[in-house]
Protein backbone atom coordinates (compact mmCIF):
# COMPACT_ATOMS: atom_id res chain seq x y z
CA UNK A 1 0.00 0.00 0.00
CA UNK A 2 2.81 2.29 0.59
CA UNK A 3 4.31 1.50 -2.48
CA UNK A 4 1.16 1.65 -4.62
CA UNK A 5 0.92 5.41 -3.02
CA UNK A 6 4.71 6.46 -3.27
CA UNK A 7 4.38 5.77 -7.04
CA UNK A 8 0.94 7.77 -7.47
CA UNK A 9 2.81 10.90 -5.37
CA UNK A 10 5.40 10.63 -8.11
CA UNK A 11 3.18 10.03 -10.91
CA UNK A 12 1.18 13.22 -10.19
CA UNK A 13 4.15 15.24 -9.39
CA UNK A 14 5.71 14.19 -12.83
CA UNK A 15 2.17 15.41 -13.98
CA UNK A 16 2.35 18.75 -12.16
CA UNK A 17 6.26 19.63 -13.16
CA UNK A 18 5.01 18.66 -16.80
CA UNK A 19 2.68 21.47 -16.62
CA UNK A 20 5.22 24.12 -15.96
CA UNK A 21 6.38 24.96 -19.25
CA UNK A 22 3.21 26.12 -20.21
CA UNK A 23 3.77 28.94 -17.66
CA UNK A 24 4.89 32.69 -19.38
CA UNK A 25 8.08 33.75 -19.01
CA UNK A 26 9.40 35.38 -15.60
CA UNK A 27 7.83 39.12 -15.74
CA UNK A 28 6.57 38.69 -18.79
CA UNK A 29 4.19 41.87 -19.46
CA UNK A 30 2.03 39.91 -22.07
CA UNK A 31 0.81 36.56 -20.10
CA UNK A 32 -2.58 36.60 -19.47
CA UNK A 33 -2.65 37.09 -15.61
CA UNK A 34 -1.87 40.96 -17.19
CA UNK A 35 -3.41 41.50 -19.98
CA UNK A 36 -6.61 40.52 -17.98
CA UNK A 37 -9.11 43.73 -17.03
CA UNK A 38 -9.34 43.29 -14.03
CA UNK A 39 -5.38 42.37 -13.11
CA UNK A 40 -4.83 45.63 -14.99
CA UNK A 41 -7.47 47.73 -13.40
CA UNK A 42 -5.79 46.89 -9.74
CA UNK A 43 -2.30 47.64 -11.10
CA UNK A 44 -3.26 50.95 -12.77
CA UNK A 45 -5.88 52.57 -10.66
CA UNK A 46 -5.22 51.00 -7.40
CA UNK A 47 -3.16 53.45 -5.51
CA UNK A 48 -5.10 56.41 -7.27
CA UNK A 49 -8.29 55.10 -5.86
CA UNK A 50 -7.09 54.26 -2.24
CA UNK A 51 -3.83 56.29 -1.39
CA UNK A 52 -2.13 53.06 -1.01
CA UNK A 53 0.56 51.87 -2.66
CA UNK A 54 0.90 48.33 -1.91
CA UNK A 55 -1.86 46.88 -4.39
CA UNK A 56 -1.96 43.55 -2.50
CA UNK A 57 -3.08 44.82 1.00
CA UNK A 58 -5.41 46.91 -1.07
CA UNK A 59 -7.11 44.22 -2.88
CA UNK A 60 -7.25 42.09 -0.02
CA UNK A 61 -8.68 44.50 3.10
CA UNK A 62 -10.51 46.31 0.45
CA UNK A 63 -11.92 45.19 -2.74
CA UNK A 64 -11.62 41.20 -1.82
CA UNK A 65 -12.55 42.54 2.09
CA UNK A 66 -15.67 39.82 2.53
CA UNK A 67 -13.21 36.81 1.43
CA UNK A 68 -10.43 38.50 4.29
CA UNK A 69 -13.14 38.92 7.04
CA UNK A 70 -14.37 35.62 6.40
CA UNK A 71 -10.81 34.19 6.36
CA UNK A 72 -10.48 35.59 9.71
CA UNK A 73 -13.63 34.42 10.81
CA UNK A 74 -12.07 30.56 9.61
CA UNK A 75 -8.73 31.03 11.71
CA UNK A 76 -11.05 32.13 14.75
CA UNK A 77 -13.11 28.91 14.06
CA UNK A 78 -10.22 26.73 13.89
CA UNK A 79 -9.04 27.90 17.15
CA UNK A 80 -12.27 27.28 18.86
CA UNK A 81 -12.22 23.66 17.38
CA UNK A 82 -9.11 22.86 18.83
CA UNK A 83 -10.11 24.23 21.90
CA UNK A 84 -13.30 22.16 21.82
CA UNK A 85 -11.41 18.85 20.69
CA UNK A 86 -8.29 19.00 22.84
CA UNK A 87 -8.96 21.36 25.89
CA UNK A 88 -9.32 19.94 29.32
CA UNK A 89 -11.75 21.46 31.08
CA UNK A 90 -11.45 18.94 34.26
CA UNK A 91 -7.13 19.12 34.61
CA UNK A 92 -7.10 20.63 38.27
CA UNK A 93 -6.12 24.69 37.66
CA UNK A 94 -5.40 23.73 34.14
CA UNK A 95 -6.09 27.44 33.11
CA UNK A 96 -4.38 28.90 36.26
CA UNK A 97 -1.17 31.02 35.92
CA UNK A 98 0.86 28.97 38.68
CA UNK A 99 4.03 27.83 37.55
CA UNK A 100 4.31 24.17 37.18
CA UNK A 101 7.31 22.10 38.66
CA UNK A 102 8.74 21.26 35.76
CA UNK A 103 7.42 23.88 33.52
CA UNK A 104 10.95 25.64 33.63
CA UNK A 105 11.08 25.92 29.45
CA UNK A 106 14.65 25.98 28.03
CA UNK A 107 18.06 26.39 29.56
CA UNK A 108 20.10 29.71 30.55
CA UNK A 109 20.76 30.57 27.16
CA UNK A 110 17.84 30.27 25.64
CA UNK A 111 16.34 32.64 28.06
CA UNK A 112 19.07 35.20 27.99
CA UNK A 113 18.71 34.89 24.12
CA UNK A 114 14.97 35.19 23.94
CA UNK A 115 14.82 38.21 26.70
CA UNK A 116 16.98 40.16 24.03
CA UNK A 117 15.21 39.47 20.69
CA UNK A 118 11.74 38.82 21.65
CA UNK A 119 10.93 42.89 22.03
CA UNK A 120 12.46 43.47 18.60
CA UNK A 121 10.44 40.89 17.18
CA UNK A 122 7.37 42.57 18.79
CA UNK A 123 7.91 45.57 17.88
CA UNK A 124 8.91 44.65 14.32
CA UNK A 125 5.82 42.64 14.32
CA UNK A 126 3.88 45.59 14.98
CA UNK A 127 5.17 47.87 12.30
CA UNK A 128 4.36 45.17 9.78
CA UNK A 129 0.68 45.18 10.82
CA UNK A 130 0.76 49.13 11.24
CA UNK A 131 2.67 50.06 7.74
CA UNK A 132 1.17 46.50 5.97
CA UNK A 133 -0.46 48.63 3.82
CA UNK A 134 1.90 51.05 2.42
CA UNK A 135 4.75 48.14 2.45
CA UNK A 136 4.94 44.46 2.02
CA UNK A 137 3.02 42.75 5.69
CA UNK A 138 -0.25 43.44 7.08
CA UNK A 139 -2.58 41.91 9.88
CA UNK A 140 -1.78 38.38 9.11
CA UNK A 141 1.70 38.69 8.31
CA UNK A 142 1.88 40.86 12.05
CA UNK A 143 -0.15 38.61 13.61
CA UNK A 144 1.83 35.15 12.91
CA UNK A 145 5.03 37.12 13.81
CA UNK A 146 3.74 38.40 17.23
CA UNK A 147 1.98 35.48 18.39
CA UNK A 148 5.42 33.48 17.38
CA UNK A 149 6.82 35.78 19.89
CA UNK A 150 4.82 34.38 22.77
CA UNK A 151 5.18 31.07 21.40
CA UNK A 152 9.34 31.84 21.76
CA UNK A 153 8.46 32.69 25.21
CA UNK A 154 6.70 30.04 25.70
CA UNK A 155 9.56 27.63 24.86
CA UNK A 156 12.25 29.32 26.47
CA UNK A 157 10.75 30.45 29.71
CA UNK A 158 7.51 27.76 30.50
CA UNK A 159 4.29 28.10 29.52
CA UNK A 160 3.25 29.34 32.61
CA UNK A 161 5.53 32.76 31.94
CA UNK A 162 3.67 33.02 28.67
CA UNK A 163 0.28 32.45 30.02
CA UNK A 164 1.29 35.70 32.83
CA UNK A 165 1.28 37.77 29.62
CA UNK A 166 -0.97 36.13 27.34
CA UNK A 167 -3.82 33.73 29.76
CA UNK A 168 -6.10 32.11 27.98
CA UNK A 169 -8.96 34.22 28.81
CA UNK A 170 -7.11 37.41 27.66
CA UNK A 171 -6.51 35.27 23.69
CA UNK A 172 -10.18 34.53 23.72
CA UNK A 173 -11.11 38.18 24.33
CA UNK A 174 -8.20 39.19 21.93
CA UNK A 175 -9.61 36.78 19.26
CA UNK A 176 -13.03 38.13 19.47
CA UNK A 177 -12.26 41.65 19.89
CA UNK A 178 -10.10 41.10 16.23
CA UNK A 179 -13.80 39.95 14.57
CA UNK A 180 -15.61 42.38 16.02
CA UNK A 181 -13.14 45.12 14.27
CA UNK A 182 -13.53 44.19 11.17
CA UNK A 183 -17.65 43.02 11.39
CA UNK A 184 -18.14 46.25 12.91
CA UNK A 185 -16.20 48.15 10.27
CA UNK A 186 -18.35 47.14 8.01
CA UNK A 187 -21.43 47.70 9.81
CA UNK A 188 -20.36 50.98 10.42
CA UNK A 189 -20.29 51.69 6.92
CA UNK A 190 -23.75 50.71 6.24
CA UNK A 191 -24.97 52.78 8.94
CA UNK A 192 -23.61 55.86 7.30
CA UNK A 193 -25.61 54.66 4.43
CA UNK A 194 -23.06 52.56 1.71
CA UNK A 195 -22.69 49.16 1.06
CA UNK A 196 -20.81 46.59 4.34
CA UNK A 197 -16.93 47.08 3.88
CA UNK A 198 -17.53 50.55 1.55
CA UNK A 199 -14.83 52.65 3.25
CA UNK A 200 -15.36 55.97 0.78
CA UNK A 201 -18.17 56.70 3.16
CA UNK A 202 -16.36 56.76 6.08
CA UNK A 203 -14.31 60.78 5.05
CA UNK A 204 -17.46 61.67 7.13
CA UNK A 205 -15.60 60.87 10.72
CA UNK A 206 -12.12 60.01 9.29
CA UNK A 207 -9.30 62.47 8.08
CA UNK A 208 -9.21 63.48 4.43
CA UNK A 209 -10.92 62.30 1.26
CA UNK A 210 -12.84 59.75 0.77
CA UNK A 211 -9.67 58.00 -0.71
CA UNK A 212 -7.95 58.50 2.92
CA UNK A 213 -10.62 56.78 4.28
CA UNK A 214 -10.20 53.82 2.40
CA UNK A 215 -6.26 54.27 3.86
CA UNK A 216 -7.58 54.34 7.16
CA UNK A 217 -10.23 51.68 6.70
CA UNK A 218 -7.41 49.15 6.00
CA UNK A 219 -5.48 49.80 8.15
CA UNK A 220 -8.50 49.22 11.05
CA UNK A 221 -9.79 46.23 9.51
CA UNK A 222 -5.88 44.86 9.16
CA UNK A 223 -5.43 45.49 12.88
CA UNK A 224 -8.58 43.48 13.55
CA UNK A 225 -6.85 40.45 11.83
CA UNK A 226 -3.75 40.89 13.39
CA UNK A 227 -5.43 40.75 16.85
CA UNK A 228 -7.32 37.42 15.89
CA UNK A 229 -4.34 35.90 14.28
CA UNK A 230 -1.81 36.80 16.96
CA UNK A 231 -4.60 35.31 19.89
CA UNK A 232 -5.61 32.01 17.68
CA UNK A 233 -1.45 31.23 16.75
CA UNK A 234 -0.89 31.10 20.40
CA UNK A 235 -3.66 29.24 21.93
CA UNK A 236 -3.11 26.68 19.25
CA UNK A 237 0.10 26.23 20.22
CA UNK A 238 -1.12 26.41 24.15
CA UNK A 239 -3.70 23.41 23.51
CA UNK A 240 -1.81 21.24 20.74
CA UNK A 241 1.30 21.13 22.94
CA UNK A 242 -0.21 20.45 26.31
CA UNK A 243 -3.14 17.77 24.71
CA UNK A 244 -5.52 20.39 26.15
CA UNK A 245 -3.99 21.02 29.72
CA UNK A 246 -2.50 24.24 29.38
CA UNK A 247 0.55 23.44 31.91
CA UNK A 248 4.01 22.15 31.22
CA UNK A 249 3.76 22.54 27.36
CA UNK A 250 7.29 20.85 24.92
Amino acid sequence: MKVFGLIAVLIVGVLLLSATKDFPDWRDKDSPANEGPVSSFYIEKTEDLTKVPNMVTAVLADYRGYDTMFETIVIFIAGIGIIAVLRNFDEPHSSSIQRENNDEGGGLLARFTCSLILPFIQIFSLYVVAHGHHSPGGGFQGGVMLGASYILLALAFGLSKAKERFSERRTMIFATVGIFIYVGWGVLCLLLGEEFLNYSVLDSILPGDAKMARSHSMLMVEIGVAFTVTAIMFSMYSNLSTRGRLSKGL
